[in-house]
């Protein structure tokens, strides 16, 4: 077992996303039908106008800006599928509904309620119109071969939504990537299990499966590993067929903590063993073989942020995103902060209107799990900061709950 080090958190951080390099996952063809959560593995350029022809963008009357003021005779009517191939002449208008294609005679339209019907056939237009009102132009939303989606898009319903409106059907995507989560400990009891009081749940799995599964991810559920440096060793032997193992405890400096030697004895390369951080210092990540490895904190609370603020970047990167680290809010302490310099503190709070509540006041344990529940968003701390006074600016990272 290496002594820990500490490794800063903007290093251990950069050193994590460096080791994903620029390889990328294997590209497939998909429906699009099936395509929910997958990420472009291409450019995506506009094959049709958007939209595809000038056309209403509400019930009324299509005019010549010029005919502000007149009463107009009413052509005819246009739905929408409609040809439109009439043109105006003068003192006419058309009837159109939203959506119509608009015929080129025509520059603005008129609502129906801002016109004034003199009988069926006749309209008197009011004089304070603007000109090309309502008027949607071909192309004005998206214009042939402009690029819709680079790749490395993740695909959600709006994506979906642009690639059917240019009749699309079929994408090339990155191929999922592959997780295998581990949690460690002769004391842990799945929670179908019935636990005495010297026994512990397993939070881990259920928390990280879940975490990853928010951000588009799937992860296998591969048990308990004992506490037994043989049996480990059997374990992750098998398992390198995963892009990524996941494990979580067995790495502090306990008597009972195989994990860190039984990954070495199956070629693991460590980045770094120890991050300088509260909570989840105990937090190793490397790579065996083509297989990454990321070993969290035992501890629940730990456990989640870690996961969250260095392996779903990770996995982003991994999975060919073009945009894969983290984003950050401004906000305003709520109240002062104190904290112990020296090292990145990770401060779970609430963000609510502009303002940032720090959960518990910050008297929390890393075994804990009422602070997740409670928080949304993460402070990370500079090592030289041993206070955050009231309504200074910070930046937080959203990670969870809607404002």
């Amino acid at each position: 077992m290496q002594k820990f080090t500490s490794t800063p958190l903007k290093d251990a951080q950069k050193l994590s996303l460096d080791m994903i390099g620029h390889k990328l996952p294997l590209k497939y063809f998909i429906s699009i039908f099936n395509a929910l959560g997958s990420v472009l593995a291409e450019d995506i350029t506009c094959v049709k106008d958007l939209p595809s022809f000038d056309n209403s963008a509400l019930d009324g009357y299509a005019v010549k800006y010029s005919d502000a003021g007149k009463k107009l005779y009413i052509k005819e009517t246009i739905f929408a599928g409609d040809k439109a191939e009439s043109n105006l002449e003068k003192n006419e208008c058309f009837k159109i509904m939203t959506g119509a294609k608009i015929p080129q005679s025509a520059d603005t339209i008129v609502a129906f309620e801002d016109a004034k019907l003199i009988d069926d056939k006749n309209v008197q237009i009011p004089n304070n119109i603007k000109k090309g009102n309502a008027f949607r132009k071909k192309g004005e939303e998206i214009a042939f071969g402009e690029t819709l989606f680079p790749k490395g898009t993740l695909i959600d319903s709006a994506v979906l939504a642009m690639l059917a409106s240019q009749g699309i059907s079929q994408i090339e995507v990155y191929k999922k990537i592959t997780i295998g989560i581990f949690s460690t400990g002769n004391e842990l009891k799945e929670p179908w299990e019935k636990a005495d009081d010297g026994q512990i749940y397993n939070v881990n799995s259920t928390s990280l499966i879940a975490l990853f599964q928010t951000y588009g991810f799937e992860a296998d559920y591969c048990g308990v590993i004992p506490d037994n440096l043989e049996q480990s060793k059997k374990y992750f032997n098998q398992m390198k067929k995963y892009n990524v193992l996941v494990t979580t405890g067995g790495i502090s400096m306990g008597e009972a903590d195989f994990v860190e030697d039984a990954l070495l004895y199956n070629g693991l390369t460590p980045l770094f063993h120890g991050i300088n951080i509260k909570p989840g210092r105990p937090t190793m990540i490397g790579k065996m073989d083509d297989t990454i490895v990321a070993s969290m904190p035992g501890n629940p609370l730990a456990a989640y942020v870690n996961a969250f603020l260095l392996l779903i970047p990770m996995l982003k990167k991994l999975q060919g995103y073009n945009d894969f680290e983290h984003h950050f809010l401004k906000a305003k302490m709520a109240k002062d902060l104190k904290l112990k310099a020296n090292r990145s503190n990770l401060v779970l709070g609430k963000y609510k209107n502009g303002k940032f509540f720090v959960a518990y006041d910050n008297k929390y344990g890393s075994g804990m799990i009422a602070p997740l529940v409670y928080s949304n968003c993460l402070l990370i701390t500079n090592e030289s900061q041993d206070l955050i006074t009231e309504n200074e600016e910070i930046s937080i990272i959203y990670f969870k709950g809607i404002f």
